[in-house]
């Protein structure tokens, strides 16, 4: 039989790029796309591909700038936790888009450099968190179980876990209790008493004792922590001040809105003890600027000084906006430097996003009873304002706006910055209100 031949498949040549030549630079970085971008973009330095600003939930920036005194701060607990030492745990603090899920996270990787066992959830105020407490530290578990030589106190952990995940009274009678995939047969007395206070502290002090086997440690990472049930929180704060007095190398690590600390102090009176606090806020003039600054000079991009000036104005130092203004601005730049005039067109644009994205998704979340409570605080001022003020400016008894305020606080949209004053979670949401219509 003849066999088929086929012929050879012949590639064009590639162009040769010169450094000097704008257009074959244009055409070499684009030539793997069929239709050009140049001219829709019109840019050789500023162009919307490489935009390096990340304006996402949770997502870390380019240039994690201004925070280096909390990264200093969690190197500490992780070294001295590592060296048998004792410490607290660790709380973050802070309104909504000033970056503490992105530093969650960060401490979670430097958790794990140090080949530590990491585990996170984030909190709701709905549910318990029994589950999700079982799944994260079995999470962390089977980071730890490839490097520990006795399996069979890897098993044994794992049947204490199982128990403790099986174990939920809030479960309706005749359900099926939720059952984490582990392949071992569950425990039996030991963190299995339906009790999450007794569960929890027996829960982690065997997960502690394994990090101990290998002489590390064990993270686990709370997220929106404010929003733990009050039960759970003082059953979490019991653990941890067992896990304070045994030397454990267990750790929890909390991120929630400001009035986090004074959550923890209702349910346990020890709590300011047991945690180390630390509040972040927006940023100042010159981690602002290097948040901008450093992401464009990777990509070989400029900012003028005045146009820097004008984003510090927009933006306030808070990172979200930061990055936010930042993106925008860069989209619509036409070339480097990217100037004054630049972010006066594109401001309107990064704002109209903000109202929508950040601002308008919260807003459309609450009641029109609970907005008409919003534009009241909103029209005293964007400091914290007294609830009484508040029922002055609607003409109610403050005892019948209790339930609004209450289902906010639930929300997230306001907290209570100390007895009888509230403010918003959300930076300019006062400004944010003011321009909506009443």
């Amino acid at each position: 039989m003849a066999m088929l031949t086929v012929p050879p498949v012949v590639l064009a040549p590639l162009p040769r790029v010169s450094v000097e030549d704008g257009a074959t630079r244009r055409s070499a970085f684009y030539g793997n796309l069929r239709r050009p971008l140049y001219p829709v973009i019109k840019s050789e330095t500023v162009d919307p591909v490489r935009n390096p600003y990340a304006p996402g939930a949770g997502q870390r920036p380019p240039e994690l700038a201004g925070r280096d005194r909390e990264l200093q701060q969690f190197e500490i607990v992780l070294e001295r936790v590592a060296r048998g030492r004792p410490e607290r745990s660790m709380v973050v603090t802070g309104l909504r888009g000033v970056g503490k899920t992105v530093l969650l996270n960060t401490f979670k990787s430097m958790a794990m450099q140090r080949l530590w066992g990491t585990g996170k959830i984030e909190a709701r105020p709905e549910q318990s968190i029994r589950r999700s407490v079982a799944a994260a530290l079995h999470m962390a578990i089977r980071e730890l179980a490839p490097r520990h030589r006795a399996p069979e106190r890897i098993e044994e952990f794992l049947g204490v876990l199982k128990a403790f995940a099986m174990r939920d009274p809030s479960a309706a009678k005749g359900t099926s209790h939720w059952s984490p995939a582990i392949d071992v047969p569950a425990g039996r007395g030991r963190a299995d008493s339906g009790d999450l206070e007794i569960d929890l502290t027996e829960l982690f002090v065997d997960a502690a004792a394994v990090a101990t086997d290998l002489g590390v440690g064990i993270a686990l990472f709370i997220d929106e922590m404010q929003d733990v049930q009050a039960p759970d929180v003082s059953a979490l704060c019991a653990a941890c001040h067992e896990l304070s007095q045994s030397g454990g190398p267990l750790i929890v690590v909390g991120a929630g809105l400001p009035h986090l600390p004074s959550v923890l102090s209702a349910s346990k009176s020890y709590s300011e003890r047991l945690f180390r606090y630390a509040r972040i806020d927006r940023l100042d003039r010159e981690a602002a600027d290097l948040a901008l600054i450093a992401p464009a000079e990777s990509e070989g991009v400029e900012f003028t000084p005045e146009a820097l000036d004008a984003l510090y104005e927009a933006a306030d130092g808070y990172p979200y906006f930061v990055q936010a203004y930042g993106k925008v601005a860069w989209d619509l730049a036409l070339r480097s430097p990217i100037t004054a005039d630049d972010i006066r067109v594109s401001a309107p644009e990064a704002e109209e996003e903000l109202a929508v994205g950040f601002f308008g998704s919260r807003y459309e979340r609450a009641t029109p009873a609970e907005r008409d409570y919003m534009h009241a605080m909103a029209s005293i001022g964007d400091e914290p304002v007294a609830t009484s003020d508040v029922a002055d400016g609607l003409g109610r008894k403050p005892s019948s706006l209790s339930p609004a305020r209450d289902s906010l606080i639930k929300k997230g949209l306001i907290y209570s910055a100390e007895r009888g004053l509230i403010a918003f979670t959300v930076p300019h949401f006062g400004k944010f209100l003011r321009s909506q219509p009443v």
